[in-house]
């Protein structure tokens, strides 16, 4: 969660609501204080979680398992 003071908010709403579209929260404040928030919908966000998941399970199925032996070879020889 990102703070912006309105004078900033003000000059700059399109980048910020481009910021809130690809998942951000931002805060807009006045003298340090919060007076609002600006976040993704929460539909919008459903979806793009449901995509990711849906994305991960693709490259699952593409790939062998791995073991846990296997992994943590893997981090000791700085692969992970």
């Amino acid at each position: 969660m990102r703070q912006v003071q309105s004078s900033v908010a003000k000059a700059k709403f399109a980048e910020l609501l481009d910021e809130v579209e690809r998942g951000e929260t931002i805060v807009i404040t006045r003298r340090g204080e919060p007076i609002a928030r600006i976040e993704p919908e929460a539909e919008a966000r459903r979806k793009r979680v449901e995509e990711a998941f849906r994305r991960i399970d693709e490259i699952r199925k593409q790939n062998l398992p791995v073991t846990l032996e296997e992994l943590l070879e893997w981090k000791n020889e700085g692969r992970m």
